[in-house]
């Protein structure tokens, strides 16, 4: 596959996170293409809209406005459609048996938010850089998980 940029959402609720997301992104040596909604509500009806270029990442809040991060997981992979794009969970914390049932429901990424924009932006590169391998290898994504 010969991608030159990938597709990302990230739904978050804070707008100072959804900035730190999209300057990390800027600053990656991948391109990066960001949308960024505040809840999971607008998420899916992105999503589920026909005319939708399908994104290779979605990043999720746990704990979001809208419809459960984990109803989301559920429906995304109720459609085909959704094969290949990666599900990333994160929040500040996430009881761990919460984090089982994120991957039993199909999420592939469950991410331990940290604190500092410099925390952030080394899990965000680690993450986008996996994706990226995944996506110019052809590698499958069905069976990805990460927890970081």
């Amino acid at each position: 596959m010969n991608k030159e940029f990938l597709n990302v959402i990230v739904a978050d609720n804070d707008e100072n996170t959804l900035i730190f997301f999209k300057n990390i992104f800027k600053e990656l040596k991948t391109s990066i293409k960001v949308q960024c909604f505040n809840n999971t509500k607008e998420v899916m009806t992105y999503l589920n809209n026909d005319e939708t270029f399908i994104p290779e990442i979605v990043f999720l809040k746990y704990n979001i406005s809208g419809k459960s991060s984990i109803s989301c997981i559920e429906e995304i992979r109720t459609d085909i459609k959704f094969n290949n794009m990666v599900t990333v969970i994160y929040s500040e914390s996430i009881p761990e048996n919460e984090i089982e049932e994120v991957f039993v429901k199909g999420g592939n990424i469950c991410m331990k938010k940290p604190e500092t924009f410099e925390g952030l932006k080394k899990v965000l590169t680690e993450v986008i850089t996996v994706n990226w391998q995944y996506h110019t290898s052809g590698l499958n994504k069905e069976n990805f998980i990460l927890k970081i």
